[in-house]
């Protein structure tokens, strides 16, 4: 069955839009933008198979395949943060495709410390993934046409979150930082309601024509243009 809606948001940018009963994130892939043969950025790869038993991998595939996105020429996996609804389908394709995994040092730090006892409460085995590097604020260059990433560091709902801002599209990937009206949870181990708040504080002061959460919490997913994205901004802050 398929659980993700492909969405080419622009140019070279799709997102899987999870649509299934379960919990699983949002993915994005940037296709094409390495050089050599794995050529594509994924983002937030998910689970293999969640709680309902929904396999939300193999239902990203098939959608990844429809728009002629291959697993096996997938060069890079980048992490928002290490919660196993982002990144248990990371040892999948690293052992398919050899890819390399990236996220922050404060995200890794946190996974291998007080971060595995979410695993164990659900009961779920911890990634066996290694970091080539460590993500840090500022520009990212991925190496082909001068396509570059804004890394933003964005503590609070783990400790090492990031958001990525593709500042030429005004696009904005949050992760779990915010949401449609809402906000990630910080009742997880590493959770800061404050650091959260101070995360989205910055983030609001972007150009952003687009978000994508990794969650949905309205119909469609992905919120669109400046108004809206800056009232949804105005209402989370409202909140805080």
């Amino acid at each position: 069955m398929k659980y993700h809606n492909s969405v080419n948001l622009v140019d070279n940018l799709y997102c899987y839009i999870w649509q299934g009963r379960g919990n699983n994130c949002n993915t994005c892939v940037f296709a094409n933008i390495l050089q050599g043969d794995k050529r594509h950025v994924i983002i937030d790869p998910g689970h293999i198979t969640n709680e309902s038993g929904e396999n939300c991998f193999d239902s990203l595939e098939e959608a990844m395949m429809q728009d002629n996105i291959k697993v096996d020429d997938i060069g890079l996996i980048i992490n928002t943060h290490s919660h196993p609804d982002h990144c248990e389908a990371n040892d999948l394709i690293v052992d398919r495709a050899g890819a390399q995994v990236t996220l922050s040092q404060e995200e890794d730090d946190f996974r291998n410390s007080i971060g595995m006892s979410l695993y164990r409460a659900l009961s779920l085995k911890m990634p066996r993934f290694r970091p080539l590097f460590y993500l840090k604020e500022g520009n990212f260059d991925l190496g082909k046409d001068d396509f570059k990433l804004n890394i933003i560091l964005t503590p609070g709902h783990s400790p090492g979150s990031i958001c990525l801002y593709w500042a030429e599209k005004k696009v904005l990937i949050t992760g779990d930082v915010i949401f449609f009206m809402s906000v990630g949870r910080t009742d997880f181990p590493g959770g800061d309601t404050a650091l959260l708040k101070k995360s989205i504080d910055r983030l609001a002061t972007l150009d952003v024509e687009y978000i994508v959460p990794g969650h949905n919490t309205e119909p469609g997913g992905i919120i669109r243009g400046r108004d809206l994205i800056k009232r949804n901004f105005e209402a989370v802050q409202d909140y805080f």
